[in-house]
């Protein structure tokens, strides 16, 4: 009995999402991907963050979201950005690929940013991005009871270019960004007598933390990302992160009126980090038998130079 309900109740709350994003005639706000460990992936949401690190750093990152739910998002983001020369230039790439239901999305991005100095330890830095951004949908996975003429014809690698600016200043124990990764409100989906159409609005970010040594082998560190976007609530990431001994780092966040998350990260050199995560509903969707939460994995390597004198692992 439970199974049969677990599988009529995952088929029926597919087929209601997806017909609800496919048939959906006005315009409605389009958010960007979302990340629970945004503090070490913070180039995809901040151009001005590329080449702060001083270095090469890349970065590989897997989210699934809502595991068990049949269509849910997954997202695949790589990135690499480094400081170039010497005059305060950084520059960067990444993809990032989005799923949900049938419908398929491919950012491809270059940041660029300008680093001033402010004071012995302050750098303040300017970022574009540029974009292009890839859309398919497939309407013939749907699951259709009527006949609705505006999902007969997949959509494959519609493109659409895109840009966006932002801010970034840190210390070596603080750091804090304004962003809109995307500035164009682009039009996705079917234009024609009888559009179906779905609009991207800006999405405003404000990230800040700081890292307090607690005591020789303990940093802590605070963060919180916000980030508003027309047409949606606005959310409000807060987590608290603590590095012991430079190797191991645990951590909890809470999105407001959304999850629960807890965070686990190891570095297993001065280079290599990987970080995990895990996040619970708090709402009426992680109460579904067909949801068992979602997770979340990070790679990020730095190119650092074996000479010098790097003290510890950079906390953000």
């Amino acid at each position: 009995m439970i199974p049969n309900l677990r599988k009529t109740a995952r088929k029926l709350g597919v087929v209601l999402a997806l017909l609800f994003m496919a048939t959906i005639q006005n315009a409605i706000a389009q958010q960007d991907s979302q990340y629970t460990q945004y503090m070490y992936n913070t180039v995809s949401v901040n151009p001005a963050y590329a080449g702060s690190r001083g270095h090469i750093s890349t970065a590989l990152l897997h989210r699934s979201q809502w595991v068990g739910l049949d269509g849910a998002p997954t997202t695949q983001t790589f990135n690499i950005h480094s400081p170039i020369g010497y005059r305060g230039v950084g520059l960067g790439a990444s993809i990032v690929n989005d799923k949900i239901g049938p419908t398929s999305e491919t950012y491809i991005d270059i940041d660029f940013s300008y680093t001033v100095y402010t004071s012995s330890e302050g750098r303040l830095s300017f970022g574009l991005k540029g974009s292009a951004h890839l859309l398919d949908v497939r309407f013939s996975e749907l699951n259709q009871f009527t006949s609705d003429n505006s999902l007969q014809n997949d959509i494959e690698n519609k493109f659409s270019p895109n840009f966006g600016a932002g801010v970034y200043y840190h210390t070596k124990k603080f750091y804090a960004g304004l962003s809109v990764p995307r500035i164009l409100q682009t039009l996705h989906f079917q234009e024609g007598s009888d559009p179906t159409t779905a609009q991207e609005q800006m999405n405003f970010y404000l990230i800040t933390g700081y890292v307090w040594d607690l005591n020789d082998n303990t940093k802590f560190k605070p963060t919180l990302l916000t980030k508003l976007v027309t047409g949606a609530p606005l959310q409000v990431d807060i987590s608290a992160n603590f590095m012991f001994s430079e190797k191991f780092i645990l951590g909890a966040a809470y999105r407001w009126d959304a999850a629960l998350s807890g965070m686990v990260g190891f570095n297993i050199s001065k280079k290599f980090l990987i970080g995990l995560a895990y996040d619970r509903e708090v709402t009426e969707l992680g109460k579904a038998v067909f949801n068992s939460g979602s997770f979340e994995a990070i790679l990020r390597y730095d190119f650092i130079s074996t000479k010098g004198n790097l003290k510890s692992p950079r906390f953000f």
